[in-house]
């Protein structure tokens, strides 16, 4: 079964001198932020393409909004034989300006229980994995420089390693996001269990809503 796809959409400042131009004026952007923005988009609209004529099972995606390449709405479908079979999980993929240079960010929207995703303040449903780590040496040694981000991973890559990292049916707890959800695998597997299928089901109804 593939998954719903996501719908997709399609300050200036005044200055006080010379009276002989009282128009408000832009902003002043660089040009190197123009380029960055521009290529960036271009890679990405092909990366959009090319998942829209070759989907991929698992997942769907689309813009949030048609004018801007650089926010996706992105949407899982629960791995089949794991404890989120069955649940239709909502989320965005954030790109920087200098992607793909830099990594996205991913942000669940829907409500996730799972030691590699915040589950509290700014950072709430952001996935914390590896491959969207920004690139280099990591400083605490955790993880290699080949485990992080790289400009040849795409997309379609980065899905993947996040729906391999809601397959694991015992989640790495190494360096966890959600430091309450490890806890409770940990001590108690039978109640992380429960409380996920749980979110699975809801996520599901949600979905339909």
């Amino acid at each position: 079964m593939m998954p719903p796809t996501p719908r997709t959409n399609a300050s200036s400042s005044s200055s006080p001198y010379p009276p002989s131009r009282p128009n408000s004026a832009k902003p002043a952007i660089s040009s190197n932020g123009n380029s960055n923005t521009a290529n960036s988009s271009l890679i990405l609209r092909k990366q959009l393409m090319e998942l829209q004529k070759h989907p991929v099972d698992g997942f769907s995606a689309g813009l949030v909004d048609d004018d801007n390449m650089l926010e996706w709405d992105i949407v899982i479908m629960g791995p089949v034989d794991t404890l989120w079979e069955g649940a239709i999980l909502k989320a965005r993929l954030i790109f920087p300006p200098e992607y793909p240079l830099l990594p996205p960010k991913m942000i669940f929207d829907s409500e996730m229980w799972h030691p590699n995703i915040y589950n509290k303040g700014d950072k709430k449903g952001e996935v914390c994995v590896s491959i969207l780590h920004q690139p280099g040496e990591d400083e605490w040694g955790f993880e290699d420089a080949g485990e992080r981000w790289l400009p040849v991973h795409t997309v379609e890559s980065v899905l993947i390693s996040v729906i391999s990292l809601l397959s694991q049916d015992v989640p790495d707890l190494s360096s966890p996001a959600n430091v309450d959800a490890a806890k409770e695998v940990r001590e108690d597997y039978p109640s992380y269990k429960k409380k996920v299928k749980r979110l699975a089901r809801r996520s599901a109804e949600e979905a339909y809503d």
